[in-house]
């Protein structure tokens, strides 16, 4: 049932490309499963948003620009976007060209979510160099730069520290141009590169209190910046889990309600007044994925129950 003054929030859907330990993926009918969630999920959430992760180990897992890619070709009427990509993986130059050629393939639904990269694990079994975080953000930043470059101007030229551009093209120039996301809560560096550059900033789920911070800190940085706060939009990545039992919802989320990302978790009332927390604070954009990946009922039940009460 949708609550009697709807609270603005947009929902988009983070379908797993592989194994990250909260859905069962079987690898011989990932693709049937795939299709049966994305022609559900595209009926209710506006958008579809792929991760970018090689691998955390041994587990089964695809890219995040082929999916994305497969996932524009076989659903256009919804918005795509990464969450997100990882800057040490692909050359901005290069993920630049990439950009632009989905934005005009899909008829201009790209978003950017773009990141500096920071899993250990899988830059150093794929020889990947993965630098000091401060370094990382420094090479993200300047990455920013380029790629708007290329999307706005033809040639394109940059001389920075970790790269450069001579009279670079990448046409046809997206138009418009795709939103870019910043990934990342880093109250030091990063947020102030959001204030900077960012079009949106995504963050992954917090407790109120630190995502309250970290909201602050980011005010902080637009000023002075001299950016309207207002200017940039504020997404989370978040996990759900929902049952009608409450009691079966909180079991299934177990000991992730303890951790430093917490997943919303309840019965779609719960999950409602969970979700209109996070927006009071002044996300309008949650971006989410549910345990049961074959099964389906849980996107389901969100779809019936959850999304209607933020219709605006």
């Amino acid at each position: 049932m949708p609550m009697a003054s709807p609270i603005k929030l947009e929902f988009g859907y983070n379908p797993p490309t592989g194994d990250r330990g909260r859905e069962t993926i079987l690898p011989a009918g990932y693709i049937a499963d795939l299709t049966r969630a994305l022609d559900v999920a595209t009926q209710g959430f506006r958008s579809i948003w792929i991760s970018d992760h090689l691998n955390y180990g041994q587990e089964w897992r695809l890219e995040c620009w082929s999916v994305l890619s497969w996932v524009a070709a076989r659903y256009p009427g919804v918005k795509l976007g990464t969450i997100v990509m990882s800057n040490t993986f692909r050359p901005p130059q290069v993920l630049a060209k990439m950009g632009a050629s989905l934005q005009y393939l899909s008829s201009g639904r790209f978003i950017l979510g773009y990141g500096a990269g920071w899993h250990e694990g899988e830059h150093a079994a794929f020889g990947i160099d993965l630098a000091a975080p401060g370094e990382r953000i420094a090479r993200l930043e300047e990455a920013v730069q380029v790629i708007k470059l290329l999307w706005t101007e033809a040639p394109a030229n940059f001389a920075g520290r970790h790269y450069k551009l001579a009279n670079a093209y990448a046409t046809p120039r997206p138009a418009p141009r795709p939103p870019i996301m910043i990934g990342g809560g880093g109250e030091k560096r990063t947020l102030r590169v959001v204030a900077r550059h960012a079009d949106w900033w995504n963050d992954v789920s917090r407790p109120i209190p630190v995502l309250k911070r970290k909201l602050e800190a980011l005010e902080v940085y637009c000023a002075a910046e001299g950016r309207d706060f207002n200017s940039i939009r504020k997404t989370l990545s978040i996990g759900t889990f929902i049952d009608r039992s409450h009691k079966k919802a909180l079991e299934m989320a177990g000991k992730h309600l303890q951790g430093d990302s917490p997943p919303v978790a309840g019965d779609p009332a719960a999950v409602r007044d969970q979700y209109a927390q996070l927006a009071e604070l002044g996300f309008d954009l949650c971006i989410t994925f549910f345990p049961r990946f074959q099964e389906l009922d849980d996107l389901r039940l969100f779809m019936d129950e959850v999304i209607p009460a933020f219709a605006t």
